[in-house]
């Protein structure tokens, strides 16, 4: 959340605040812009102002939320041991991390929604995902390792986030923890 110097939320982060409330609870097929203006507290000129289009909006929604998994992603690499696949850990937890419940969950879920209209709003995410693949394979220790964990942590958060998942707390931690020793310790020839 942004704020200006004064210490309040712009009109922008109002309405993406409000945006994204919607859609966990609605869906982004239903979300309109009369909705968001109601719940932004503002006119819906003032919307239109800052999001000329509900596609504007929705991209704009997606773009804050690559730049929050950007910040978790730096956040934790401050934090975490150096060691191998260093990019592959951060990248596992921050996707974890973000994946498992809470308001970013439900967002997301209703941004993958939102694509299935406009598919053309998720190339700011598959340029994020190809820019990884990428660093994954200039950056790791063990390519083969670091590509797996990162590609099984994809497919463990998307069934979290689409509520598919058969797995239960202790086997979700069980094969997070088989991840990180495969990123740590690498594949066994």
């Amino acid at each position: 959340m942004f704020e200006n110097a004064r210490g309040r939320r712009s009109s922008r982060e109002k309405i993406l605040d409000a945006a994204a409330e919607l859609v966990a609870e609605i869906g982004a097929g239903r979300l309109t812009l009369d909705a968001v203006a109601e719940r932004a507290g503002l006119s819906k000129g003032g919307l239109l102002y800052n999001f000329p289009s509900k596609d504007a909006l929705l991209q704009a929604m997606i773009q804050r939320m690559i730049d929050q998994v950007s910040e978790s992603k730096e956040a934790l690499r401050t934090q975490m041991e150096p060691g191998p696949n260093l990019d592959a850990r951060v990248a596992t937890t921050s996707l974890l991390n973000m994946c498992c419940g809470g308001k970013m969950q439900e967002v997301a879920t209703g941004m993958m929604a939102a694509a299935a209209e406009n598919p053309r709003l998720l190339d700011p995410v598959r340029q994020v995902i190809a820019a990884t693949v990428e660093q994954l394979k200039a950056n790791s220790d063990d390519v083969e390792a670091a590509l797996l964990g990162w590609l099984a942590v994809e497919g463990l958060s998307n069934l979290e986030m689409h509520k598919l998942s058969p797995f239960s707390d202790q086997d979700r931690e069980q094969i997070v923890g088989m991840i990180n020793r495969l990123l740590i310790k690498g594949i066994a020839p």
